[in-house]
């Protein structure tokens, strides 16, 4: 039941643009952060004593965390209000960011990690928002560009930390996000208005634990298997326990007078095609983040490495985030023309053509940057489409924890994608301990096969016209 608290009138035209600003600050601030230690693992893994495989957890926590919270939060924001719980994840992900900046051990740098992932849920918080507070014909312009701040804010994280590293403390990484975020917390407080649509609910807290323990052990299996093997005991173990607790998490849901996750909506066409295609996006965004900077850093004595340092293996991701950047003020006039369903069936094509080109040669850096290019056209075209496919789908009470939802199963895919990525390139590696060519090419063939597979289900979506409809059906039962 929807609780309308305030008169939900457009924003005019000056309180739009600021809306936006204030969203599109707090989305690629997050993204960069989630990113952003990539690059810099080795570093601050050697300023805290860690070992390699416990310096994966810096990044295997956050994602975990980001998981977990994220379709949580965005319920408590269809809730309790989305400008509030806005609020609060700023905060979460500020005081996350300052532990991150003073931690003197990998226990007090992990717990940080785990508190920043409460910024996942400013994406469906955001969508939610731009749903209640600007007009309609802007909405899918406005989601689109908040949704392919994703993939820039994840370029610029591959980029800007090695300019950073070169000359200051890897603690700069946090500080300087850090004054960005306590400014984007004043901004939102003055500039969000309340929500005016809340769903009287409260958050079944049992079908939260079951999902919380099942997202978690998928995520752990996978984020592992490439050290465990994904053949090992561990592995499947945990495999097949994520997927008992998810399997028993659909039951409780189905029989709940409240799901926290309505598995009517989810089962519905539009909703779980945009889901997959999702995953498989997310194949191929994180997958590109993994094999393009480890193929540039390789040592040329390989025959086939560029040699370069973390800085040129950012540089080569920056025409991916740099044509996305591009391409986002334009997301509402190409959803216009084509229909977000069009839309994710170009991007993931673009992406697809992206990876087929990096098979077929990736060994000059024309190669390389062509196909970043053409990546990032394709996974700007797809990120920018699949929320507006959500919101499209369900009603406003559900969107919140619907988007965030199809966020989670961004970040599963991406997790799988670069997880399959860097086994194939370690399968590869010879006598001497590296890689060698034959890895990354499978490596980018695989990708290609899940993009493949992106196609297929881009093709399944249904039209916006039988979405609306099904959302209003669902609206009314």
């Amino acid at each position: 039941m929807i609780n309308s608290l305030t008169n939900s009138t457009p924003a005019d035209g000056r309180r739009t643009v600021l809306i936006l600003a204030v969203l599109a600050i707090a989305g690629t601030t997050f993204a960069l952060l989630q990113a952003i230690v990539v690059p810099a693992l080795p570093v601050i893994g050697h300023a805290l004593g860690a070992t390699p495989s416990a310096q994966a957890w810096i990044l295997t926590a956050n994602l975990l965390s980001t998981a977990v919270l994220t379709p949580l939060l965005g319920r408590a924001g269809d809730i309790a209000g989305k400008d509030r719980v806005l609020t609060g994840t700023l905060a979460a992900l500020g005081a996350g960011t300052l532990i991150c900046a003073l931690a003197p051990s990998l226990p007090v740098m992990l717990a940080g990690r785990v508190i920043q992932g409460a910024g996942g849920a400013i994406y469906p918080l955001a969508f939610g928002i731009v749903r209640d507070e600007l007009p309609r014909e802007r909405i899918p312009g406005a989601i689109g560009l908040v949704s392919s701040l994703v993939g820039i804010g994840a370029g610029l994280g591959l980029v800007i930390p090695g300019f950073i590293l070169e000359h200051l403390s890897y603690q700069w990484l946090f500080w300087l996000p850090l004054g960005v975020i306590a400014a984007t917390i004043a901004l939102t407080a003055r500039c969000v208005p309340p929500s005016p649509i809340r769903t009287r609910a409260s958050i079944n807290w049992l079908s939260a634990a079951l999902m919380a323990a099942g997202l978690a052990a998928l995520l752990v299996a996978v984020s592992e298997a490439s050290a465990w093997g994904w053949a090992s005991p561990a592995t499947l173990g945990l495999l097949a326990a994520g997927a008992a607790i998810i399997a028993a998490w659909v039951a409780v849901e189905r029989r709940a007078a409240e799901p926290l996750v309505d598995m009517r909506v989810m089962a519905t066409r539009g909703v779980w095609t945009a889901n997959v295609a999702a995953f498989l996006l997310g194949v191929g965004m994180y997958a590109s983040i993994a094999i393009i900077p480890a193929l540039v850093e390789l040592p040329r004595s390989t025959g086939f490495g560029f040699g370069g340092s973390p800085v040129a293996a950012g540089l080569f991701m920056l025409p991916t985030a740099a044509v996305q950047l591009v391409i986002g003020p334009f997301a509402g006039r190409i959803e216009r023309r084509l229909g977000s369903r069009m839309q994710l069936l170009a991007g993931m094509v673009c992406v697809l053509i992206g990876y087929l080109a990096l098979v077929a040669a990736h060994a000059t850096t024309a190669d390389l940057l062509a196909a970043t290019v053409v990546l990032g056209l394709g996974l700007g075209l797809g990120l920018s489409s699949l929320a507006n496919l959500i919101v499209q789908a369900v009603t406003p009470e559900q969107t919140g924890v619907a988007t965030g939802f199809n966020t989670v199963m961004r970040t599963l895919g991406g997790a799988f994608g670069a997880q399959l990525a860097a086994g194939c390139i370690a399968a590869s590696a010879g006598p001497g301990g590296l890689p060698t060519d034959r890895g990354f090419t499978a490596a980018f063939a695989v990708c290609a096969l899940a993009l493949a597979a992106g196609v297929i289900s881009a093709t399944l979506v249904p039209r916006r016209r039988a979405a609306v409809r099904r959302a209003a059906v669902l609206a009314r039962a």
